[in-house]
């Protein structure tokens, strides 16, 4: 095998917790973290030289080491000494410092691949391991599906039979939001309200999407809504136009909702690309790995 294609898939947080800082300056999190139908196409070459070339669709997106995908093929041609380089293009679909994990995942992505490509033999438990030098999202790219995260986000417990499908209008307002500033502002003893995570995987089971909209929570909305109010205006149209709920997807400064029905999807994102003036405004859906037979197509 010299080449291979992958599918990079985005992520949501249906609920995000802070619970605690640590000594380092670390927060501890608890969140449900899901795979959206969402993704970036991933395409990766064996090359003779031993370099690690990036091109994009994204003219002005970094190719160097700044880049996650570059520093996941980097970490595994250093640790198992491949003297080959490789070709990796990268289809961006996932709007870019999002809170939708498009860099972590494209990084995933590119793992999985060369694991197969270099025939390294690495088991999806190793390969997250690995990834976790790299950031706390990445293991759970690699993971997909429906999960439970703790500690810094690398403890991962899959969900049993997921996320209910439905329908999700992803908009990412016109704003850049840093996701170091927003934990360095968080005030934790000021949260007043917090995910209710118990409940929230008890209705998961129970496949109603109407009691997990009530329960969409993310503590980090106590920075980001009085700094950016453009958050909870999309939140607020969203219900209006039928979402069963909304709510920032990690550290932002995407919004989303969640819908029963494609034509109300659809009909909610036309209103607000509109009304809002956004470019990144699509609906996609929950997507969970019963459902699939190989992470790459």
């Amino acid at each position: 095998m010299h080449e291979i294609k992958l599918r990079a898939r985005a992520k949501i947080n249906l609920t995000l917790d802070v619970i605690g800082k640590q000594s380092n300056g670390y927060h501890t999190v608890c969140m449900i973290m899901q795979t959206l139908s969402l993704y970036d196409g991933i395409y990766i070459k064996r090359i003779d030289k031993p370099v690690i070339r990036i091109k994009s669709n994204l003219d002005w997106l970094p190719t160097d080491e700044k880049n996650l995908a570059y520093k996941g093929a980097e970490l595994l041609r250093d640790t198992f000494h491949i003297q080959e380089g490789v070709f990796i293009y990268l289809d961006k679909k996932i709007p870019v410092a999002a809170g939708l994990a498009g860099g972590s995942t494209d990084c995933a992505a590119v793992m999985v691949g060369m694991n197969k490509l270099f025939k390294l033999g690495l088991s999806k438990k190793r390969l997250m391991e690995l990834s976790l030098q790299l950031g706390t999202d990445i293991p759970y790219c690699i993971l997909q599906g429906t999960a439970l995260a703790e500690g810094l986000g690398e403890k991962l417990t899959p969900i049993a039979n997921g996320c209910p499908f439905c329908y999700v209008l992803l908009a990412k307002p016109n704003i850049s939001i840093s996701t170091a500033s927003v934990y360095q502002a968080l005030e934790l003893e000021k949260i007043q309200k917090h995910p209710n995570t118990k409940e929230m995987l008890f209705q998961m089971q129970q496949k109603d999407i109407t009691e997990m909209g009530k329960l969409l929570c993310n503590v980090l909305e106590t920075v980001t809504i009085p700094r950016h109010n453009e958050i909870a205006l999309l939140k607020q149209k969203m219900l209006i136009l039928g979402a069963e709920g909304s709510l920032m997807s990690g550290s932002g400064a995407t919004v989303f909702g969640l819908f029963k029905e494609k034509q109300k999807a659809k009909e909610a994102e036309y209103i607000i690309k509109k009304e809002f003036g956004l470019r990144d405004v699509f609906v996609t859906e929950i997507w969970n790995k019963r459902k699939r037979k190989h992470f790459h197509k």
